[in-house]
């Protein structure tokens, strides 16, 4: 049996778009000789659909697409994701499931069992999980499909009080096959292959996986679909944040050999710097948009994103606004010309000195010769974002927030000024990981001037201003805060590991303040096992750690 992996793109609710995708990749797969195509979970309707999902007509709709599709499935059978109604009163009204398609019929229906509802899943609000389990034939062959969650209860801590595959092996299958979709972290492609090739070892059975590749709004998937033998070994792994879609025979399984050469894995920079390609490309393809615009200051933040931009929409579609106040250095202007004449993006220079004397002189009355402060330093930030604003809505650019995660965490930036925008870029990047992603943008030539990666940080809105002067040094910032929001540790745990506690309490304490920002912000380009956004709930209101 020759069983092909088809590894897409897919847009939430594009159902048109969707189906042709699917049913032209099983076309495809006809064609490479396959008795069964492999299409990723809720494949037709685009995962996650969140509320779509409590839309009936929603539902119907992911019913015709699939009878669209099982037109096409006679000289072939299909596997794909779908959303399917739960005709049991009692329970939720749907299940996350899988059709099995032969000869223009659905043959077998598959339910998800294990439903996540930590960081950014949230599937128990939609979804009954499955209690029966039965395997599918086909060709000879009997297959034991599960649904991404479903392989995951495997580890030494596991979520679920029961395994899928447990009772799925009573029926002595020959293969298992998996489909999902399984969103990108940097830490995740290896804990993925970690688990998935502890599932071939410990039911002894081939195993083949199929992942989705594209983003959806923050949240990025980055395919690396899989294929396992008996004994846990690894024979091919498809491309990373590319559709794809390969062919492998069940009985050959053994002597398959990577088509992509091994070498060594991707590194973490790397990878990110492939997904917020992806992320920022899919973000404005699938909303319709073209060009982008954002705020280019001559620091590392907004160039490392403005190189990212012009890579994932073209030079010509990036849009970059200098706006230089009395405190702006030379240096800065030169730094942020000299990159976009590096990368051949369209710049402006709209200087603020005007409009920040004027608050000033509108104001002085009611300040009554209060001294400058954070409030003038905020007022440019703000100043700024109404400029970029202006030009969104003058000439339908979409705004590209530049804050990263450091500066997410703590505070440092402004709402309604620094902190605005649709889409935030490397809001999901410390600083000390910027640094390393402008190196290695300039890994073949000079794109983003080596000064604005060796000069000190500064948001520049007062004399001499660094940014070491209201934070810790980035190097153990980003430390004691990888440790406390990746590792979900509190401050006893991260003194315990040899930070100072007077350092560990100031930053903890900044990060639980800002929360109240953080509601505030675009959504976050998701590159980290835990980022800023829908995957992290924290109260407004509440006193711990403060």
């Amino acid at each position: 049996m020759k069983i092909a992996l088809a590894q897409l793109n897919y847009h939430i609710g594009n159902f048109e778009f969707n189906t042709q995708k699917i049913i032209s990749n099983i076309e495809a797969a006809k064609g490479k000789g396959a008795d069964l195509v492999v299409f990723a979970e809720l494949a037709i309707c685009g995962y996650p659909p969140r509320d779509f999902l409590e839309f009936d007509e929603f539902i119907s709709l992911c019913e015709n697409a699939a009878r669209e599709i099982a037109k096409h499935c006679t000289d072939i059978a299909c596997i794909v994701g779908l959303p399917v109604r739960n005709d049991v009163l009692q329970g939720k009204d749907l299940f996350n499931a899988a059709y099995f398609i032969e000869g223009g019929k659905v043959k077998a229906i598959t339910k998800k069992a294990l439903l996540p509802t930590y960081d950014v899943f949230d599937e128990y609000r939609y979804f009954e999980p499955a209690t029966r389990f039965k395997c599918i034939d086909f060709k000879g062959k009997r297959i034991a499909l599960t649904i991404c969650e479903d392989l995951w209860n495997i580890n030494d801590n596991p979520l679920y009080v029961s395994n899928p595959m447990d009772e799925l092996i009573k029926e002595q299958p020959d293969v298992m096959i998996n489909i999902a979709a399984s969103p990108f972290s940097y830490t995740h492609d290896e804990e993925r292959i970690r688990v998935l090739a502890d599932n071939a070892k410990k039911y002894k059975l081939p195993l083949f996986y199929v992942n989705q590749i594209g983003a959806q709004t923050e949240i990025i998937f980055d395919g690396g679909s899989l294929v396992f033998d008996a004994e846990g070994e690894k024979k091919a792994e498809m491309k990373s944040f590319e559709e794809d879609l390969q062919v492998f025979d069940l009985e050959e399984v053994e002597s398959v050999r990577n088509k992509y050469p091994e070498g060594p894995r991707a590194t973490d920079i790397e990878q990110i710097h492939d997904a917020l390609i992806l992320g920022i490309r899919d973000y404005f393809k699938k909303s319709g948009f073209t060009k982008a615009v954002l705020g280019l200051s001559g620091g590392i933040d907004s160039a490392v994103v403005c190189a990212l931009a012009c890579r994932a929409l073209g030079a010509e579609n990036v849009m970059a606004v200098l706006m230089p106040s009395k405190f702006s250095s030379d240096h800065s202007v030169q730094d942020a010309l000299g990159l976009a004449n590096n990368i051949g993006c369209m710049h402006e220079i709209i200087p603020i000195k005007e409009a920040a004397e004027a608050f000033d002189h509108m104001l002085a009355p009611a300040f009554k010769g209060l001294p400058f402060n954070l409030t003038e330093e905020n007022i440019q930030a703000r100043i700024r974002g109404t400029v970029l604003m202006a030009m969104s809505n003058k000439f339908g650019y979409i705004l590209l927030n530049t804050s990263n995660k450091s500066e997410c965490a703590v505070g440092y930036g402004t709402l309604y000024g620094d902190m605005c925008g649709a889409i935030g870029v490397i809001g999901d990047v410390y600083k000390t990981q910027v640094f390393e992603l402008a190196k290695y943008i300039n890994k073949e030539r000079e794109i983003i001037p080596v000064n604005t990666i060796v000069k000190p940080p500064s948001a520049e809105l007062r004399p001499d201003q660094k940014d070491s002067d209201s934070l810790p040094d980035y190097g153990i910032l980003d430390k004691i805060l990888y440790e406390h929001i990746e590792l979900k540790k509190g401050s006893a745990r991260i003194v315990a590991a040899g930070y100072d506690e007077a350092l560990v309490t100031r930053i903890l304490k900044m990060v639980n303040i800002a929360e109240f920002k953080r509601y505030q912000t675009p959504p976050i380009l998701r590159v980290s096992p835990k980022a800023f956004g829908m995957g992290r709930r924290m109260p407004i209101v509440g006193k711990y750690m403060i």
